[in-house]
């Protein structure tokens, strides 16, 4: 047998100890430091039982009751543990064309609220996100905590975008680093797109290291004006506006990379169909082994002994000399 918690039974049992020993030893000097009613009542002398079983009840059901707060156990070893689930990794553009309002209230924007449903139908997967645009940065590690996740994504606003191009291909080998160890290798990314000739690049690399490629593709074909930092149309050096498009090269690249792509709607359904999927082709997928302490617990075997001796010991059953006398003083005061 052991304790869980050792230091927790030495740090109370020593004071313990010592305080028995002066109640049970000392009663004139604490006379000094108790008032006579309260150090009566810690010494337990009212009752029926002896002062000294009393005492020894008490203090017996104060030690087990410190017994049961290190919380005594019995090691069995280690048990190893699979822990079902998928690691998938969300990449979240934040370049300057998702300033553009095609969609309300802009790409940014709308981007973010649909990973909220990502999120919410993956509860027992861990998830890490990135953002990218010219270079790719880690927002948020491998969680399962999708709370923690939804409040770290609303603390990427306009501030973060980056009004130079989109890297494609740094995205690529950022997520090949980061599910280098993982059992399921998936990348997600919520976009408006980007340039043919960078794509290309980007899918050789992802279907060099096994990544599943999903894609949720935000704006709209038509597209719309570039804004800047100032909130006003971003203009080109010829004067003209500069004009985003959806650019739609991300769904073929995630089908020739074992995944799928949705353009983003105001339903849940793309995003749905897009976790169905991934269900089924990873279904009983584990992310891992993890090894835990088996141990059997002790600790409700000295707290119910303890429990058992403390109403023993503060019981207050009249003994049978006791009645005897409060029958003659009631007798008396007849009188």
């Amino acid at each position: 047998m052991s304790f869980v918690y050792p230091y927790l039974f030495w740090t109370l049992i020593i004071p313990f100890v010592l305080f028995a020993l002066l109640i049970s030893t000392n009663k004139g000097r604490l006379l000094r430091i108790f008032d006579e009613k309260v150090l009566e009542r810690l010494s337990a002398t009212n009752g029926t039982l002896p002062l000294v079983v009393r005492q020894m009840l008490m203090f017996t059901s104060i030690f087990f009751m410190i017994v049961a707060m290190a919380r005594p156990v019995v090691e069995k070893g280690d048990k190893i543990v699979p822990v079902e689930g998928l690691s998938l990794l969300v990449g979240l553009d934040i370049s300057g064309s998702m300033r553009s309002q095609d969609q309300y209230p802009n790409r940014l924007e709308f981007a973010k609220k649909k990973m909220e449903p990502l999120f919410d139908a993956m509860p027992s997967d861990e998830i890490g996100v990135v953002a990218f645009a010219h270079s790719s940065f880690m927002i948020a590690p491998f969680t399962a905590d999708k709370e923690t996740l939804k409040e770290m994504i609303k603390g990427v606003n306009e501030n973060y975008i980056n009004m130079g191009s989109t890297d494609f291909e740094n995205l690529a080998v950022l997520s090949a680093q980061l599910l280098k160890d993982k059992s399921s290798k998936i990348l997600i990314v919520f976009t408006d797109g980007g340039d043919e000739e960078a794509l290309g690049e980007f899918a050789d690399i992802l279907k060099a290291n096994d990544i599943d490629f999903y894609a949720v593709l935000v704006g709209t074909v038509k597209g719309a004006p570039v804004i800047d930092e100032k909130g006003k149309p971003f203009t080109q050096q010829d004067g003209s506006i500069a004009i985003a498009q959806r650019n739609d090269a991300l769904l073929e690249i995630s089908k020739n990379n074992e995944g799928m792509g949705v353009v983003a709607s105001n339903s849940k359904e793309e995003i749905e169909k897009l976790v169905s999927m991934i269900r089924n082709k990873y279904k009983n997928k584990q992310q891992g082994e993890v090894k835990i302490k088996e141990r059997l617990e002790l600790f409700c075997y000295p707290l119910g002994a303890g429990l058992l001796l403390l109403l023993m010991a503060l019981s207050s059953m009249p003994t049978r000399g006791a009645n005897n006398e409060r029958q003659a003083i009631g007798k008396g005061e007849n009188k």
